[in-house]
């Protein structure tokens, strides 16, 4: 599932793709709480600001994603566990 840093850097590649695709936002804390845990749940990988004609980048476990995200908000490492919904 890709995601962008930057609304900028999102509709750059919904130009590429095309098919009428907008960037939508989304706060950091319903991403990391909502979104990557519904990921996680289903597999899926993440991939962080795909650029170019054909729209390549990095492509992350969310647990990866998570704890480079801690690491840059300078918290403790990311736990695997998550609390109970």
């Amino acid at each position: 599932m890709p995601y962008w840093s930057s609304r900028a850097r999102a509709q750059r590649a919904a130009d590429i793709w095309g098919n009428d695709l907008r960037p939508v936002s989304v706060s950091l804390e319903a991403w990391r709480n909502d979104e990557l845990p519904e990921l996680a749940d289903e597999d899926y990988r993440v991939g962080i600001n795909w650029t170019g004609p054909r729209l390549v980048g990095w492509d992350f476990t969310v647990s990866e994603v998570l704890n480079r995200l801690a690491h840059a908000l300078r918290e403790g490492p990311h736990s695997d566990e998550r609390p109970a919904r």
